[in-house]
């Protein structure tokens, strides 16, 4: 009785803890956010990358939880070892914050509107404004043809699966040291039990503050802006992974 006892407060912490560290990291949930505007993504594409991200986030953590349990490996060494991969997703979300940046600009620059002057065999002229790339703040039917010749549909294609990289390396910092090990004392039922809570209260919450999130910024609409939404989205990553890397 005392066994269960202690398996249902366990429980119940890890899915506290699950939800409170993922609320209080916002590299969970802002660079979804600023992908899915800037790429327009649907709401349903958009609940599948983060869904899958946040199930490889958890997913490093418990293997690496799981083979030390295994290897009797000391807590101290997974926490050097958790740290160690910290570091490395916070320099890869800088990176890819940056490199997105700078992609975002040139692609800006790219779509500057300007004229171009046509002559007709009369003599008569007339000039049109447009731009060269034709991803818009909003993307209708009729835009799909000229949208996957872009360079935002190629982006489309590789961006979740650098995001999914970033989160796998990215450690759940709580999970071992305050969950696994004081479960693993119980028994292995304890285990997965802790193991489900905290993966299930850390997805659900990173897809439910992104899908409330990108509800309120579809309000937001500057289409002057628009061309620069991908550089707001890189910009957007590279301050989540400086503030992850330097706790500014």
């Amino acid at each position: 009785m005392a066994a269960m006892a202690e398996t249902y407060i366990l429980t119940l912490t890890a899915a506290a803890i699950g939800t409170a560290h993922t609320l209080l990291g916002p590299d969970h949930y802002i660079p979804f956010v600023a992908m899915s505007r800037a790429g327009n993504w649907s709401a349903r594409r958009t609940l599948w990358v983060t869904a899958g991200c946040g199930l490889g986030h958890v997913a490093g953590s418990v293997l690496i939880g799981f083979l030390g349990l295994a290897l009797g490996v000391a807590v101290m060494q997974l926490e050097a070892f958790e740290s160690l991969r910290g570091d490395t997703a916070a320099w890869m979300l800088i990176a890819f914050g940056l490199a997105y940046l700078t992609w975002g600009v040139v692609q800006a620059v790219r779509n500057v509107p300007h004229s171009h002057l046509h002559f007709h065999a009369d003599g008569t002229g007339h000039s049109h404004p447009h731009s060269h790339d034709a991803a818009h703040c909003h993307v209708h039917a009729s835009d799909q043809a000229s949208r996957a010749a872009s360079g935002a549909t190629v982006a489309s294609v590789w961006t979740p699966w650098l995001l999914f990289l970033v989160f796998v390396f990215g450690p759940c910092e709580p999970l071992i040291p305050l969950l696994m090990y004081p479960a693993a004392k119980a028994s292995p039922w304890a285990v997965a039990a802790v193991v489900a809570a905290f993966s299930v209260a850390t997805v659900a919450t990173m897809t439910l503050t992104v899908m409330v999130m990108r509800f309120g910024v579809s309000f937001l609409q500057l289409p002057q802006l628009c061309r620069f939404s991908h550089a707001f989205a890189g910009l957007a990553i590279l301050v989540c992974g400086i503030l992850v890397k330097f706790g500014l």
